[in-house]
């Protein structure tokens, strides 16, 4: 299963007319089908990474909460737990799956019974074979057929049930807050769930502090920390204050990653620098882009402010641009905007093409404002 198309409508502070298209648009060079693409059937080809960006406040992350609203559907066949009204939220969803595409919409209500849960309404899904001459209409309703639905589910469980059979994890959302102290149970579940060998913890332990040679489980609130000098048991809420916030959240993180190109989920990273030294962010993304590590598919979605690091990025289809006027707007680079690709993308956006730099009066009229200051 691979996620083609989302739009919504009022969906938190996001234009009605949102829309996100993950089909690579622009041409396809041999490098780019290296690095930049995946081939998930015969001519159709979706990204290994993808950028939201914008300046503060543009709506990055409501973006991402959509992905990852849109991935509760599609994995969990539930949308439960959110921090937003579920209240008259339309989605459509299109996607890609053993060689057929779904189209699927929902309106959702919020549960008055039910513990934080949406209720499912209107549900409607077609389908259509693949058909690689058909490419270019491939997200249009032409020769979309409504799929046969024998069954009938609670309201709060999506009828998606009946085409992709069981739950499964099919996207993780990383937020920029963390965990806390939760994050050590969190990461010992990963690595569980995922079966991934702890010796890759203590590889990732290395990235971020040297001076920590392991971290065990004891249960789920006390942990072995052996370092370089010592040996000793400590509670959650003790480790989180031994080591560094940008030590816990990467831990977290870096096993999450390693989940996600093991088993070929797709992950989302609400502002992936955030803790991060630039060479890390860098990395996580070359992980993606990497076939022979990423051999299962991976999608990673994230939003940032480090320009810097979509000079990586050889395409401009896959670039997202977020603003804010009275509603959320989302751009692509490629089809919304004329870009010489010769340039460095980082350069364009600091010399403002899209509009997203922070604005240099504003800056100033502060200063001004501090140097009336008398001390």
């Amino acid at each position: 299963m691979k996620l083609l198309y989302v739009t919504s409508h009022h969906f938190k502070n996001l234009c009605d007319d949102c829309e996100i298209d993950f089909i690579a648009k622009s041409k396809k060079t041999t490098e780019d089908k290296e690095y930049e693409l995946q081939e998930i059937a015969d001519g159709l080809f979706v990204f290994n990474t993808v950028a939201f960006v914008g300046k503060n406040a543009s709506g990055k992350t409501s973006v991402l909460e959509l992905l990852d609203c849109a991935y509760s559907i599609l994995g969990d066949f539930s949308v439960e737990d959110k921090d937003y009204s579920y209240d008259d939220i339309y989605i459509e969803l299109i996607f890609y799956h053993e060689n057929s595409i779904y189209k699927y919409s929902t309106s959702l209500q919020s549960g008055k019974t039910l513990n934080n849960k949406a209720i499912f309404y209107n549900q409607k899904l077609f389908v259509k074979k693949y058909c690689k001459s058909k490419l270019n209409t491939i997200l249009s309703d032409e020769d979309f057929k409504p799929y046969d639905i024998t069954g009938k589910l609670p309201e709060d469980t999506s009828i998606l049930f009946f085409v992709l059979g069981e739950k499964k994890t099919r996207s993780v959302f990383f937020n920029s807050t963390g965990e806390g102290v939760d994050t050590y149970r969190m990461l010992f579940n990963t690595l569980s769930q995922y079966d991934i060998n702890v010796d890759i913890l203590t590889k990732v332990l290395r990235i971020f502090d040297n001076t920590i040679v392991s971290i065990n489980q004891i249960d789920e609130h006390n942990y072995t920390l052996v370092s370089t000098n010592d040996k000793k048991s400590v509670s959650d809420k003790e480790l989180l204050s031994y080591l560094s916030s940008g030590t816990t959240k990467g831990m977290l993180l870096y096993i999450m990653i390693v989940a996600s190109l093991k088993n070929g989920f797709d992950l989302i990273i609400d502002e992936i620098e955030n803790h991060f030294h630039k060479t890390l962010v860098e990395n996580i993304i070359s992980l993606y882009k990497e076939k022979s590590v990423n051999r299962n598919n991976a999608t990673l979605y994230f939003a940032t402010h480090y320009l810097e690091t979509l000079d990586l990025f050889n395409r401009q289809d896959n670039i997202w641009i977020c603003r804010l006027d009275n509603k959320i707007t989302l751009n692509n680079m490629y089809s919304s905007f004329t870009v010489r690709p010769e340039l460095l993308k980082s350069k364009q956006f600091y010399s403002d093409t899209f509009k997203t730099a922070v604005n240099y009066d504003d800056l100033m009229a502060l200063k001004k404002e501090l140097l009336k200051w008398k001390f």
